[in-house]
C-alpha cells in the first residue's frame, strides 16, 4: 500500500524464506500423537534456522495440509493463528500464506502483525481443487474492512497445480492486475511447488508491471539460479530449496 520494497523489507531486493507448517488439525496428515504443540515447536526450529541464515523474511504458508481446499476451516486458521502469533520472528517482516483462502490469510495476517500475505487473488483457473475464481475485490474491501491496509497483497498470477482458463499473455494479465485489482506485488510461479518459472515469463510479468509495481519469483527459486531470477525479478521467494 504505497510503500516501496525496500521500505518494507531494509533491502532493494529481497529474498523471502518459506517456513512451511506441517499438517494442521482435521487434515489428511495430521499428526494426531503430536498435536498442535508439535507444529508450534517444528515451524519455531525452521524460522530460528531461516533468521540466522540471513534472509530478508519469512513466509508461514500450510504447506502440509494436502490436499488443497479453496475454503478454510476454522481450527486451520486458529492453529496457523498461534503458530504466527507463538514464533514470527521480531527483527524482520514476515508474511502469511494460506492454500488457498486468501481471506483466512489475511485475517491471520491482520492479527499476527504480518507484512504481507501471498495468495491468488485475480483469475479463473481449472485446478487441483476444481474450478477456481477467487475475487480480489471481495479480498481488499475485506482488508479494509479490518483496517489492515498496511498489510500488503502480493498477488500470484500463475498459481501452482492449476491453469488459467483464459489466453492472456502474461504482460498483458500482470498489467491489467496491477491496475484492476491493485496488487502490491505480482508473484510468477512454475506449474507446481518447487518448479521454477522460466526467467522469460518473469522478465514478461516485468515488462508488463515497469516499476510501479514489484514483480517476484514465486517457485523454485535455489541457490544455483537465484542470482538469475534476481537479474530480472525485484525479489524472490525460497521454499522447496530449503527441505531436508
Amino acid at each position: 500500500m504505497g510503500t516501496s520494497l525496500e521500505e518494507r523489507f531494509g533491502v532493494e531486493k529481497p529474498v523471502v524464506a518459506m517456513a512451511h507448517l506441517p499438517p494442521l488439525p482435521g487434515t489428511p496428515l495430521y499428526d494426531e500423537v503430536g498435536g498442535a504443540n508439535a507444529i508450534v515447536e517444528s515451524v519455531a526450529r525452521d524460522v530460528e534456522v531461516l533468521t540466522q541464515s540471513g534472509f530478508d523474511a519469512v513466509l508461514f504458508c500450510n504447506e502440509g495440509d494436502r490436499p488443497y481446499q479453496l475454503k478454510a476451516t476454522f481450527e486451520g486458521v486458529a492453529m496457523m493463528a498461534r503458530v504466527v502469533a507463538e514464533v514470527a520472528p521480531r527483527d524482520r517482516p514476515f508474511g502469511v500464506d494460506y492454500l488457498w483462502d486468501a481471506e483466512a490469510a489475511l485475517a491471520v495476517a491482520a492479527v499476527s502483525g504480518a507484512s504481507f500475505i501471498r495468495e491468488v487473488a485475480t483469475g479463473a483457473y481449472e485446478s487441483d481443487m476444481g474450478l477456481w475464481s477467487p475475487d480480489a475485490g471481495r479480498l481488499l474491501r475485506y482488508r479494509r474492512e479490518l483496517n489492515a491496509r498496511d498489510v500488503a497483497v502480493f498477488m500470484n498470477i500463475t498459481p501452482e497445480f492449476a491453469s488459467s482458463l483464459g489466453s492472456r499473455e502474461i504482460a498483458t494479465t500482470a498489467r491489467s492486475v496491477r491496475v484492476s485489482s491493485l496488487a502490491d506485488a505480482i508473484l510468477v510461479s512454475g506449474p507446481m511447488a518447487g518448479a521454477e518459472p522460466s526467467v522469460e515469463a518473469v522478465r514478461e510479468a516485468k515488462r508488463g508491471c515497469g516499476d510501479e509495481t514489484p514483480v517476484f519469483a514465486n517457485t523454485g527459486v535455489k541457490s544455483t539460479n537465484v542470482r538469475d531470477f534476481l537479474t530480472v525479478a525485484d525479489g524472490a521467494i525460497v521454499g522447496s530449496d530449503l527441505k531436508v
